[in-house]
């Protein structure tokens, strides 16, 4: 009998003696829950940090992180003040905003919070933005991704010897996982992680309340949405079904949280909070272009006119000029703009307003209702080209160096085009902006002043939570959208 015939023996024989032995292991693994309590899982926690980190890089390759280096390092500090005071404070947490619109928030085991940028914007103070980094900790703390996937899979007692005897397989759990993201942990979890949240906030110094606004912000953003446009709003991982108004046991958990004095509240400066929500963009993105276009599109509000740059490079701004660049600045593209003094063949402008007299692998341009000419300055070996584009000549010139082609740089003269319409909000975003109002001033007045699309009035009460009658008050700092 040779090795592999042994080996073979050896592993029917096992299958056939599992139940005992299972059995005994299931018990030993009823682990303690970091936050009380046992609980059954099947998941180590060196295992969890690593589903983790592999599903936190699939995150970031599927989604645009929003790229504002200060409010990171804000929401971070915040993150990591709550992370401290939780019952996994060893864990190396990751806070990330993500660029979208959509009002949500999420967590990965193993340390991995994920906040989007449209929620942001609805928040009002600091203890509202760590009540929802301690709510989604609370899910991580609770390892609340780990026990619903242990459930799943540990549905009949062979599912759970198999899951012994062949051991976790970190890859059938991204569906379960992920899969929670979206739906919500349902409600006892949800209302679980509400609670360490809470929890969380009286440890590190803000009043557990927050908790509580956090919740009316996101009931009157989904009573908004179903009043405006008849459909159900994308909700922040089912908190919206596991939490109605005025929900009891959601003031008792907040309330076992405890009570803060004045005294005793942390001190958090509302003027960074506002510093810092300041520039916050409302609604799309350019990053996310063309309906989540994820390459490297620029917009040029100021003279109406977008293109690709190569994924992956740089841009400095001047007021008629960019210059796109590679990471070691070798390949370049600058783009310029000039008034049009004499109506010409493009052609004819390289060669007698750019001094150009020798171009090869010259050839005309006509793109997007656009005319130009293109090629390679013999002199420098520069890519040259001319588009016209109303009273303007674009000049754009560049090089690759060795790590790219004279095609690559075709390719993003090719992409210049007119910004179209449906574009605009892309080309220059509306932002988030304070003013102090002196008490005559209404929702009513400002909306008449804003750049928001639609519902100007209602969308300014949401951002400030007023909805859905307050006014502001004198001297109160408030948000507009310009």
């Amino acid at each position: 009998m040779n090795s592999i015939q042994r080996l073979s023996m050896k592993s029917r024989s096992l299958r056939f003696i599992f139940p005992v032995a299972v059995i005994t292991a299931v018990l030993a693994s009823c682990a303690g829950n970091p936050t009380g309590g046992a609980n059954f899982v099947l998941m180590s926690e060196n295992a969890e940090i690593e589903k983790g980190l592999e599903l936190h890089l699939e995150m970031l390759e599927q989604n645009q992180i929003y790229e504002d280096p200060e409010m990171q390092a804000y929401v971070e500090k915040i993150g990591q003040k709550m992370a401290a005071v939780s019952h996994r404070p060893e864990l190396d947490y990751v806070f990330t905003i993500i660029d979208s619109p959509d009002i949500n928030a999420f967590a990965l085991p193993g340390g991995f919070v994920y906040v989007n940028r449209g929620l942001l914007t609805y928040l009002n103070s600091e203890a509202q933005l760590a009540a929802v980094l301690g709510h989604e900790i609370g899910h991580i703390t609770a390892r609340h991704a780990v026990r619903q996937q242990t459930a799943a899979r540990s549905a009949s007692a062979a599912s759970i010897a198999l899951i012994f005897v062949t051991g976790v397989d970190l890859r059938e759990t991204t569906s379960l996982i992920s899969g929670a993201l979206i739906s919500g942990y349902g409600r006892d979890m949800e209302l679980e992680a509400d609670s360490l949240g809470a929890e969380y906030l009286f440890n590190a110094g803000y009043s557990p309340l927050a908790m509580v606004e956090v919740i009316e912000v996101l009931k009157n953003h989904e009573d908004f949405t179903k009043r405006t446009s008849n459909r159900t709003a994308v909700s922040y991982h089912g908190l919206f079904a596991s939490h109605p108004r005025n929900d009891t046991r959601l003031q008792e958990v907040v309330g076992k949280a405890g009570t803060l004095s004045d005294q005793q509240i942390v001190s958090s400066d509302p003027t960074e909070f506002r510093q810092q929500m300041t520039g916050l963009i409302v609604g799309p993105s350019p990053q996310n272009a063309s309906g989540g276009d994820q390459r490297n599109r620029y917009y040029q509000s100021l003279f109406n006119y977008t293109m690709l740059f190569p994924e992956g490079w740089g841009k400095e701004e001047t007021t008629t000029t960019v210059v796109g660049s590679s990471i070691d600045s070798e390949s370049y593209i600058r783009v310029e703009a000039r008034r049009i003094q004499q109506a010409k063949d493009p052609r004819l402008y390289i060669r007698e307003d750019l001094g150009i007299p020798d171009l090869q692998r010259s050839e005309a341009l006509s793109q997007f209702g656009l005319t130009g000419y293109t090629g390679i300055n013999s002199a420098s070996q520069e890519r040259v080209a001319v588009l016209y584009l109303g009273p303007r000549a674009f000049i754009l010139s560049g090089k690759a160096g060795e790590d790219y082609s004279d095609e690559i740089l075709m390719e993003s003269v090719r992409s210049f085009r007119p910004i179209a319409r449906n574009e605009m909000l892309f080309a220059n975003p509306v932002q988030i902006t304070y003013v102090q109002t002196n008490g005559a001033i209404t929702y009513a007045d400002l909306a008449r002043q804003t750049r928001l699309p639609e519902h100007q009035e209602d969308m300014l009460r949401l951002l400030n939570g007023d909805y859905p009658f307050g006014e502001p008050e004198a001297g109160e700092w408030i948000k507009i959208a310009n």
